[in-house]
């Protein structure tokens, strides 16, 4: 499967608004703890599409017969003490695509693109109990700490959340 996947870089995320508007949509019925909440109408997905882009976040997506399938952010700490570090975010995969190595492809991609920045230092947050906890985990991620009710769901229940950071050579 993941022979077939092909990542890119969008500069502009006209082309695949419609795509990338039904993946948040969906990941976020699913449960996803991107930073909305069910159900997401689709004019605020869009609209969130829309504005993503700017000189510091980098907008990476997955394809498998140029069908979006994921994506995931790397956002560049433009403060001058932070130019080395960057913040994953927003990793998503399709539900049909998941455990098939796309995530992993996904972030080996902004991995590269951050070391081509010069930024030796990524961080990431999750929520616990995310499977994307060992995603992070087995690519080398590092369990920072944990801060409680961190995120709200849709149900009104809080859960924590999960800093990971790892150190690049």
């Amino acid at each position: 499967m993941s022979s077939q996947v092909k990542i890119e870089q969008l500069s502009s995320t006209r082309e695949y608004l419609n795509e990338l508007t039904e993946l948040l949509i969906q990941v976020v019925e699913d449960g996803a703890s991107v930073g909305f909440l069910p159900p997401l109408q689709h004019s605020e997905a869009a609209l969130y599409w829309e504005h993503v882009l700017n000189p510091e976040v980098i907008l990476f997506v997955a394809k498998i017969n140029n069908q979006l399938v994921g994506t995931v952010q790397l956002h560049l700490c433009n403060k001058q003490n932070g130019s080395h570090r960057a913040e994953i975010a927003k990793l998503m995969v399709h539900l049909n695509g998941r455990r098939k190595g796309i995530g992993r492809l996904l972030m080996q991609r902004a991995e590269e693109r951050a070391k081509q920045e010069g930024r030796s230092l990524l961080v990431l947050d999750t929520r616990e109990g995310d499977p994307s906890n060992h995603l992070y985990a087995s690519i080398g991620y590092i369990q920072a700490g944990r801060i409680p009710n961190y995120a709200e769901s849709a149900n009104g229940e809080f859960a924590a959340t999960i800093f990971y950071y790892k150190i690049q050579n």
